[in-house]
């Protein structure tokens, strides 16, 4: 079953405690990286922010100066509306999204499942159950699971949210 569900004009999900906390703590973490941890080094912000011309530094550097600063603005805005919807405190809830605020956390748990894929090394190909598989075998209480278990989830999350707008 969908976690998102479409009621009227709205797109509706409810999220548990835990959830909500996995969230929240998600998309600071985006916010965090694109305001403090900015760092063009990381290659989660080359991930994030790709070079346009590789073969090109210095087209590409142009570019990014035109253009970084909105991108970045548009990212951290839309990891902004996951925080802003979410329930207050320490509580699960409904959250309710219009058609617009449903596209910026499309676009937020993109960039959260970008960011975190590039952390924890999933390529293309990679197997997620298995590669789960594997790290609950190695430890099953490793931050190595639960990372990659919210990766799981996000993915959930972003395709029950697809699915919706699409129905």
């Amino acid at each position: 079953m969908s976690m998102f569900r479409c009621q009227g004009d709205r797109y509706v999900a409810t999220f548990a405690v835990d959830e909500v906390r996995v969230l929240r703590k998600v998309a600071s973490e985006v916010v965090g990286l694109l305001t403090d941890g900015f760092d063009h080094g990381d290659p989660v912000v080359g991930r994030l922010f790709p070079e346009v011309y590789p073969d090109d530094a210095t087209g590409s550097a142009e570019f990014r100066r035109y253009t970084e600063g909105d991108l970045k603005t548009a990212k951290i805005d839309q990891a902004g509306a996951i925080l802003a919807a979410l329930p207050d405190g320490e509580a699960g809830g409904e959250v309710r999204l219009d058609a617009e605020a449903a596209e910026a956390w499309l676009r937020a748990l993109n960039d959260a499942r970008l960011a975190m894929g590039v952390r924890l090394e999933i390529k293309d190909g990679t197997d997620l159950g298995e590669e789960l598989d594997d790290a609950v075998a190695e430890d099953p209480t490793s931050s190595r699971v639960f990372q990659l278990s919210v990766y799981a989830y996000l993915g959930y999350l972003q395709e029950s949210l697809l699915n919706a707008l699409i129905d």
